[in-house]
């Protein structure tokens, strides 16, 4: 009884096996075999653990699978920064108020974080709006409905 209690205070917590899984196949340059990323985790997982988590993450666009002989080797996608974005816009998403989310995530970043995000937002291409929509206010007018002499 006391092996099965302690497997149970042993288990890994939400999403750190798909974790240990991602980084098992960033850490090789090649597509992996299910069976050599379970001897990287210490060999203890089940080979059909293992198939599964790659399957859960192939589903989420974070691996993919490729036929290699009579099986597949598997290999990652997404890059770290990928799923760090990611799971920051999920975090985002979560709130009630995302706004107010971002505020409190500004608040936190150093002066340093501060200036490499402003970089980032003055270098976004921003989408271009076309013309205003021809309608009874602008319908006519030369100054592009901005209503000027």
């Amino acid at each position: 009884m006391g092996d099965r209690s302690e497997s149970r205070r042993a288990r890994r917590a939400r999403g750190a096996l798909e974790s240990e899984v991602l980084a098992a196949l960033w850490a090789s340059d090649e597509p992996v075999t299910p069976a050599a990323i379970q001897q990287s985790l210490g060999g203890d997982l089940a080979y059909t653990t293992v198939t599964t988590i790659l399957t859960r993450l192939a589903e989420k666009g974070l691996a993919e699978r490729i036929p290699t002989g009579r099986g597949y080797a598997w290999r990652a996608v997404a890059a770290r920064e990928e799923l760090a974005a990611r799971q920051m816009k999920t975090l985002l998403t979560r709130g009630e108020t995302p706004t107010a989310v971002l505020q409190r995530f500004v608040e936190q970043l150093s002066p340093a974080e501060g200036a490499v995000l402003r970089s980032l937002l003055a270098a976004q291409t921003l989408p271009v709006a076309g013309p205003p929509a021809a309608g009874p206010h602008h319908a006519g007018r030369s100054d592009g409905g901005r209503g000027g002499a």
